[in-house]
């Protein structure tokens, strides 16, 4: 059974998710403030799923975010918004998180969500992998290698990074600002908007039967890529 850390002051809604996580076969503990969350962060690790409340009345969740990514980089996160601005959205991505869901949602779509999550994360009945699926894609994180209907993909380290990056987010749009901070390495070599058309086109070519017209790797204009996960 996952566990999940649910970070929430409204007392009526935590009542609501409380009953309908465990029905959908989750484990939650619930916290009401910045505080106890800090409090809870060497525990963190037992949890395979963060809710996070956005305002709280010490703080907020976006600060909870960043104390965790600084000591756990894989335990996703989902962000509870009462507001869709951009610049929430934006801030919370941005800062660490890999899914927002605004106020007031639908706990079946919550459910989803979490689910969808875990499994790209490949964290699957409380057990933790070192990979991270999605369709025909599956990354092997230990092994830094990608496979492709179980053939291993040829690809340089930028168009790992941006894989990664892409299926981490799949069915969300990652900004090329954030893509671009991904890809670079740390060795001095920059990485411009011309240089992330490149590994784009590269990587379709890898991933895509028809490069021409992605079904996977779909360019968002005016804001950045999206991996797009296709169902049969």
């Amino acid at each position: 059974m996952n566990r999940i850390l649910l970070l929430e002051d409204d007392v009526s809604l935590i009542d609501g998710l409380l009953y309908s996580l465990k029905k959908n076969g989750f484990e939650v503990d619930s916290i009401r403030t910045v505080g106890e969350a800090i409090n809870c962060l060497p525990d963190i690790i037992n949890y395979d799923l963060l809710l996070l409340d956005v305002t709280l009345p010490d703080g907020t969740g976006f600060e909870v975010c960043e104390k965790v990514r600084k000591q756990n980089e894989r335990i996703p996160i989902i962000f509870l918004t009462a507001s869709d601005e951009e610049v929430h959205v934006i801030r919370g991505l941005d800062g660490g998180g890999d899914d927002y869901i605004t106020k007031p949602f639908k706990l079946g779509e919550l459910c989803s969500r979490i689910r969808a999550l875990l499994r790209r994360a490949g964290i699957s009945e409380g057990e933790k992998t070192s990979f991270i699926e999605c369709g025909d894609i599956k990354i092997d994180l230990l092994g830094s290698r990608v496979l492709l209907r179980g053939k291993c993909l040829e690809l340089t380290g930028a168009e790992y990074r941006l894989l990664c990056l892409l299926v981490r987010n799949a069915n969300r749009i990652v900004t090329r600002n954030v893509i671009l901070n991904e890809l670079w390495d740390g060795t001095g070599d920059y990485v411009d908007d011309n240089t992330l058309s490149v590994y784009v086109r590269r990587l379709r070519e890898k991933v895509e039967n028809d490069p021409s017209h992605p079904k996977h790797l779909l360019t968002v204009r005016g804001f950045g890529y999206q991996w797009k996960e296709v169902f049969a």
